[in-house]
């Protein structure tokens, strides 16, 4: 990189990502030096326009982190209004009928309703926007719009962040009112991008991270908010299934939460170990909402938001080593999500606490930073987060080998025998499951109704997503070639249809020739291309700070 005169601001601890596992550790730092008079500096950068902008769960929450944090979060204020009160899991068997399970059949993980813990449903961008209040009340201090661009890494250790330039063109050359971005300096930096977050990849490469650990894994979650009813509302309804649209061989399953103001949320989670180069997970989405059992809720409604979100949730078995000279990683950066519960807010922001508590002691001790925090690890793996996914490291494999009646039968077996089955391994990457078009036939997907289904440009209009277009594009290709050259003839160049977004598209040039066009303003940064992509050409980096998705309450 060309030398360039940069700021530069030296704190204490550098949080990368303003989601639930680094606001929790930015919350429990302060915490810990306010009840001991000390001085802390704490910053945490987040690349959306707002906090909770580019934040996306389903999302059924269980407060367990949270009570630990805040035991006080009623009294202040916490956004959990909507106790989740019955749970129902079905079968879709095609278009029309459903099966439901009973309930001494769905693994105990699934239930969301009794026990100990009470469950609610959730905007996880509401909690992380009323996180944020929390972390400035005790001194936190947070730059939304801000993308942290590259690592400083200096003898070995990484020594914090730096933030991207703003005001690049497209060619590069700096514009008008171009600021170079800010080196921000910290003693320990805490990587909490979520999943596939850019910087977190490369630190994982760079410091050999996943050596000994499975190939990660990845679904991709598509989600709406409807406003509906209120005779078909039923604030706390928690519906979960599987089946129809789906392929035997293509693993995934469907929600649908009723939440507060007569609003429910819907949504497809789609492994991306799916092989059949012609699926398209948006419109595997936009035709299950038909099926009967789920269009009775959204019928009349109207669609208010849309959404799309790589999940890292590969477990126990992939989950890499944390810890590194000067950092951490946390959360679904790191990819803590308890997959059996289909959850992973509560595990990260367990993360984001274990760490702050890590950090906090090495630095009341004296410490000076750039030291590899393994008391982290020993704290981690004496959690019960660790101990849930370690209670459920072959979840998520064996459904992608013994499919998902199969593998959810082995889950079940397993979680009665109190986990003495076999643990099963998935070694295949997810884009090195992706087989030959020719192999499989072209699916014509139905035309969207503009009621109950709809396309992906109008979806996106939904998602509020902005970005400067003058600037340079943010999905790099290693080789811009490949995609026609390559992928055009194998794949039928699946990025059209794995992307949620319509970013890639195959365009005739004025010669009648395909060519790759990439619409970087669509991208709602949900990473599929990053994690897809069978020749894993492209490569997702920060855009300016502040664009992307702007979601209201998802």
């Amino acid at each position: 990189m060309e030398h360039v005169e940069r700021d530069s601001m030296e704190v204490d601890v550098v949080i990368v990502g303003a989601g639930p596992a680094g606001l929790s550790a930015a919350c429990r730092l302060m915490q810990q030096a306010n009840e001991a008079g000390q001085e802390l500096t704490v910053c945490v950068v987040e690349k959306g326009s707002e906090v909770g902008a580019h934040i996306l769960s389903g999302a059924v929450f269980e407060p367990r982190a949270l009570a630990e944090l805040f035991p006080d979060w009623e009294e202040r204020g916490a956004p959990l209004t909507t106790p989740a009160i019955r749970d129902e899991l079905y079968l879709l068997k095609d278009a029309d009928k459903a099966q439901k399970l009973p309930n001494a059949l769905v693994p105990k993980s699934m239930h969301n309703t009794g026990g100990d813990i009470q469950r609610y449903v959730i905007s996880a961008g509401n909690l992380c926007r009323w996180l944020a209040e929390q972390a400035e009340s005790l001194g936190v201090e947070i730059f939304p719009g801000f993308a942290a661009q590259e690592t400083i890494v200096e003898d070995g250790a990484v020594k914090g962040i730096l933030i991207g330039d703003m005001g690049v063109a497209a060619d590069g050359q700096p514009k008008d009112g171009h600021m170079p971005g800010m080196e921000l300096r910290a003693k320990y930096t805490l990587f909490a991008e979520g999943a596939r977050g850019h910087l977190g990849k490369r630190l994982i490469e760079q410091y050999d991270l996943a050596a000994g650990r499975d190939p990660q894994h990845y679904g991709i979650g598509l989600k709406e908010l409807w406003d509906v009813s209120a005779d078909k509302h039923e604030p706390g309804l928690v519906l979960h299934g599987s089946g129809w649209p789906l392929a035997k061989d293509t693993h995934g399953g469907w929600f649908l939460y009723h939440a507060e103001n007569s609003q429910v949320v819907v949504g497809l989670i789609m492994d991306l170990s799916y092989q059949n180069p012609w699926l398209s997970p948006f419109d595997e989405f936009q035709r299950m909402k038909h099926h009967p059992q789920l269009k009775q809720y959204l019928d009349g409604g109207s669609r208010v938001a849309y959404g799309a979100r790589a999940i890292t949730k590969g477990g126990l078995n992939c989950l890499p080593k944390m810890t590194f000279p000067g950092g951490l990683l946390i959360g679904c950066d790191a990819g803590t999500l308890n997959f059996a519960k289909i959850k992973g807010l509560h595990t990260a922001m367990k993360s984001g606490l274990v760490a702050a508590e890590s950090v906090y002691e090495a630095l009341a001790a004296g410490d000076e930073g750039g030291q590899e925090l393994t008391a982290f690890t020993t704290k981690w793996e004496a959690s019960w987060a660790y101990a849930e996914l370690k209670e459920s490291a072959s979840f998520g494999p064996a459904i992608h080998k013994y499919g998902t009646v199969g593998g959810g039968a082995y889950n079940f077996l397993d979680q009665l025998l109190g986990g003495k089955l076999p643990t099963v391994h998935d070694t295949t990457p997810d884009h090195a499951a992706l087989k030959p078009a020719s192999e499989f036939e072209k699916i014509d997907y139905p035309k969207p109704d503009g009621k109950l289904s709809f396309d992906k440009a109008s979806s996106v209009f939904l998602s509020n997503t902005n970005h400067e277009e003058d600037q340079p594009c943010h999905l790099k290709l290693a080789d811009p070639e490949l995609p026609i050259r390559d992928n055009l003839p194998k794949y039928a160049e699946p990025a059209s249809r794995y992307c949620p977004a319509g970013v890639y598209e195959v365009v005739e040039d004025d010669a009648g020739q395909p060519r790759f066009q990439i619409n970087f303003q669509n991208c709602v940064h949900c990473k599929t291309c990053d994690i897809k992509d069978p020749a894993q050409n492209i490569t997702w980096v920060a855009p300016e700070g502040g664009g992307g998705p702007n979601y209201p309450n998802m």
